[in-house]
C-alpha cells in the first residue's frame, strides 16, 4: 500500500458561523489552507462557499485561494432562510401569570455546495487516505458512514461541541448525529475543536482603538 494520502472539505459557511457565533473569532481562509497544507500535509484543500451578489471582496479572497496549488475552490450564489423562533414561557412566582416570550433566531445563509463536498469526499476515500472535513452539519454524517464503508483510513472532524446557554436554552451548532458517530466509531473517526486551532487560523483584524 502507498503512503497515506489526507484532503481537507471544508463547509466555509457552517466553519464561518462556528467561529464567529461561538468562538468569536474570524478564520482567515489563507491561514487555514496554509496549515491544512504545511502542518497536515493535505494533498488538496476543498472549500465550498456561498458568496452573496455584489460581495467583491468574498469573492476576490476565493478566487485568490483557488489560485493556490492543491486549492479548490467551490462556491455558488448564497441564499438566507429564516431560523424558526424560540419561544419561552415564564410564570410569575407571585400572581402564577404565565407570560409567553418570543427569541428571534434571525437569519442562516447557504449556499447549498453539500453535494459536491460529498461527491468529491467519496471520490478520494479508500483505504489509503485520510478526510479532515470541517463542519459541525448533522447532514454528513452520511458521508462519513459510506467514506467508512470504502476503507478509509481515518477521518477527523474540526468544528466546535461547546455549548453555550442562552435565554434558558442550550445553544450548540455540533450536530448530535456527529456526536454520536464520533462515540461510536472512535477507532475511525476524531473530533478536533476550532478552539484549539483558534491562534493559527484567525484573522488579524485591523486595531480600532
Amino acid at each position: 500500500m502507498g503512503s497515506m494520502k489526507r484532503y481537507a472539505f471544508i463547509d466555509v459557511l457552517n466553519t464561518a458561523n462556528t467561529t464567529e457565533k461561538m468562538l468569536g473569532y474570524i478564520v482567515d481562509w489563507e491561514k487555514l489552507t496554509d496549515y491544512l497544507m504545511n502542518k497536515k500535509s493535505c494533498t488538496n484543500v476543498f472549500l465550498y462557499t456561498g458568496i452573496e451578489n455584489g460581495d467583491t471582496d468574498t469573492a476576490a479572497e476565493f478566487a485568490l485561494l483557488s489560485k493556490k496549488d492543491g486549492c479548490v475552490v467551490r462556491s455558488k450564489p448564497v441564499f438566507a432562510y429564516k431560523n424558526r423562533d424560540k419561544k419561552f414561557s415564564c410564570k410569575c412566582p407571585n400572581c402564577q401569570t404565565e407570560t409567553i416570550s418570543t427569541i428571534d433566531m434571525g437569519y442562516t445563509k447557504k449556499s447549498n455546495c453539500d453535494v459536491e463536498l460529498g461527491v468529491d469526499a467519496i471520490e478520494r476515500s479508500g483505504p489509503d487516505t485520510e478526510l479532515l472535513i470541517f463542519t459541525g452539519d448533522g447532514d454528513f454524517e452520511y458521508l462519513v458512514r459510506r467514506a467508512l464503508e470504502k476503507g478509509v483510513g481515518k477521518i477527523q472532524i474540526f468544528s466546535y461541541a461547546g455549548k453555550e446557554v442562552w435565554a434558558g436554552m442550550t445553544i450548540s451548532r455540533f450536530s448530535t448525529k456527529l456526536r454520536n458517530l464520533i462515540a461510536e466509531k472512535s477507532d475511525k473517526v476524531f473530533y478536533t475543536s476550532l478552539l484549539d486551532i483558534k491562534n493559527t487560523i484567525k484573522k488579524d483584524l485591523p486595531n480600532t482603538a
